[in-house]
């Protein structure tokens, strides 16, 4: 009889967002999980790591815990002292919004798979594209999540590299097809108003430059996107 796989979930939303609860759904239909997440949200926190104070851990369910610490600070906790045992993957999300082209600098769910990489173990991070005043379906994320994964899986991950996914935002009956491709490398919709002796930030995600046939384009085009990204 085949071993499952112990698969480490983590995330940047925090250990009660619904995308981790959904990736959860789908390593159980994989593997066994074992959940460390932040206790807070620590989205565009990149990979930022914790030295100079303690990471306080609490159980909140067999094998699921939530640390005062980042994305990259989970990580290093599950993989390198006796929490758990040993863990053959690391997946992080489901991030509520893309991780895109640019997104890889600042994102802690993409940060969270990256620290994986670095202390040799197979990662991918997934992350759900959100459309403006479009309601979300985080069944229809699962059912186009779960294929990818399991590919991503049987293929593998090479020493160095992990795996960046990124699923678009449907209408109801709409199916996505698989695009690999890499990341865009253009910035973000970087604009900011200025009110008096400060400035707030009024770029629009949706208004980033795109280069044709990158990650950017498909999946605002519909499609799941699927890039290999290295060290």
């Amino acid at each position: 009889m085949v071993a499952r796989p112990k698969i480490l979930i983590t995330n940047d939303d925090g250990w009660d967002a619904p995308g981790l609860a959904a990736l959860r759904d789908l390593a159980a239909e994989i593997g066994e999980p074992h959940v460390l997440a932040p206790r807070d949200p620590h989205s565009y926190a990149g990979h930022r790591i914790t030295t100079e104070a303690p990471l306080e851990l609490v159980e909140t369910a067999p094998n699921a815990y939530h640390l005062t610490g980042t994305p990259a600070d989970c990580v290093r906790i599950a993989l390198t002292t006796d929490l758990f045992p040993q863990i053959d993957w690391v997946f992080s999300g489901i991030n509520r919004g893309g991780n895109l082209g640019a997104d890889l600098f600042i994102s802690g769910t993409v940060a969270a798979a990256r620290e994986a990489a670095l202390l040799g173990r197979p990662s991918l991070a997934i992350s759900q594209y959100l459309r403006a005043k479009v309601p979300l379906d985080w069944e229809t994320s699962k059912a186009m999540a779960l294929p990818v994964i399991r590919q991503i899986m049987e293929e593998g991950c090479e020493p160095g590299a992990y795996w960046n996914v990124n699923l678009p935002h449907l209408d109801p009956g709409e199916t996505a097809c698989v695009v690999r491709c890499d990341p865009d490398r253009q910035p973000l919709d970087v604009r900011f108003e200025r009110q008096g002796s400060a400035f707030r930030y009024s770029g629009t995600y949706r208004e980033r430059p795109r280069t044709p046939g990158r990650d950017v384009e498909h999946c605002f085009g519909g499609s799941i996107t699927v890039s290999r990204l290295l060290l």
